[in-house]
């Protein structure tokens, strides 16, 4: 059996709205989400063309083919939650579990994490999607609560989890004293405020 092509995580182009309407065109990729069945290559075109400047909608090509995607945006405009983003993802029916998903969530991660001084990657997941739950718990992120009745799918409402990630504390990220600056010892305090005898 011969390896499957390398994948290639880039942002997405004007060009890509027929290959996203394949993705989500494809059962599995659809019930994953929040889309909607038939969907249309022109309202995909318009998504792309409109997607907002801040965020990133990546897609996954492997022998020059779109086969899965992934959006990362802001959690909130309000500065007290700039430090929060939420992704979203799907892989094409016939190239899931090959990897597509893992290289786009270390895509996601590292541009998150980075570049964009991210704290807190947030996502929803159906209860159900075990393949999906796998490939996000072996990404750091961990079930916070789950949303029952989430969404309606197939004539019937459906549980999610919320999960996230938060970004692993580095030496950076602690807070170091100024520079100068030490802490008091005994004989320092002694010096400062002299014993009389």
């Amino acid at each position: 059996m011969s390896a499957p092509p390398s994948i290639v995580v880039r942002r997405a182009e004007p060009r890509d709205a027929e290959a996203l309407q394949r993705t989500f065109a494809s059962p599995g990729a659809m019930a994953g989400t929040l889309q909607m069945p038939y969907p249309s290559c022109a309202e995909w075109a318009r998504r792309i063309q409109d997607f907002p400047s801040g965020d990133f909608l990546l897609v996954a090509e492997t022998g020059g083919e779109v086969v899965g995607n992934l959006g990362l945006h802001a959690a909130s405009r309000s500065p007290r939650r700039r430090h929060a983003a939420t992704l979203g993802m799907s892989v094409r029916d016939d190239w899931q579990r090959r990897g597509v998903g893992s290289a786009l969530l270390a895509a996601a991660i590292e541009i998150a994490d980075g570049w964009l001084d991210v704290r807190r990657l947030e996502l929803t997941v159906y209860t159900d999607n075990a393949a999906a739950l796998a490939l996000y718990r072996k990404f750091g992120f961990e079930i916070e609560g789950v949303h029952r009745d989430y969404a309606f799918r197939n004539g019937r409402y459906v549980d999610a989890y919320f999960m996230a990630r938060l970004r692993p504390r580095t030496p950076v990220d602690r807070p170091t004293p100024a520079r100068g600056l030490r802490k008091s010892t005994k004989t320092d305090r002694k010096r400062t405020h002299p014993t009389h005898t």
